[in-house]
């Protein structure tokens, strides 16, 4: 199961830090990334954060929210915000369930090994919640910046 451009998510309920839960409901009125990254506290997972971190005022003052997911735990996105003074939420996913709506939890090989895991995947929903875009396979270098820059051109049309 994935979701495709221009469908809504189908209903789904998500523990993330803040003590919050993120619902369908949470994705109305505002653009909205989620973006899947592997692990909490690894080089590219944390320079991924920090880079939505630094554009976050421009997501802000386009009307978009930002959550970051993995399959880590509640306690180790604590720590990982606090460590890196993100500037959003954290969604918790230690059973891959919200992974898999998105068809982001695969079969990946490392050094010869093959694990499920995690592939870096970007989605952005505009105010109705409908999936607008998608970056699959992301490389972080220069990835917050595409995002913010499609939101732009999606908001001046």
């Amino acid at each position: 199961m994935s979701i495709n451009i221009g469908e809504q998510l189908p209903s789904f309920s998500v523990a993330a830090t803040s003590n919050k839960t993120i619902t369908n409901q949470d994705l109305q009125n505002k653009y909205t990334i989620i973006y899947f990254y592997p692990k909490d506290s690894t080089p590219g997972c944390t320079t991924e954060g920090l880079d939505f971190t630094a554009l976050h005022p421009e997501f802000t003052k386009l009307n978009t929210q930002i959550f970051g997911a993995s399959l880590d735990s509640m306690k180790r996105h604590d720590n990982f915000i606090a460590k890196q003074n993100f500037a959003f939420d954290l969604i918790s996913d230690p059973e891959a369930e919200f992974c898999e709506l998105f068809g982001v939890y695969q079969l990946k090989k490392n050094f010869g090994k093959e694990y499920m895991g995690i592939v870096r995947s970007t989605f952005l929903f505009d105010e109705t919640g409908t999936l607008v875009k998608e970056w699959r396979k992301v490389k972080v270098k220069g990835h917050a910046q595409e995002v913010l820059d499609a939101i732009k051109e999606l908001t001046q049309s």
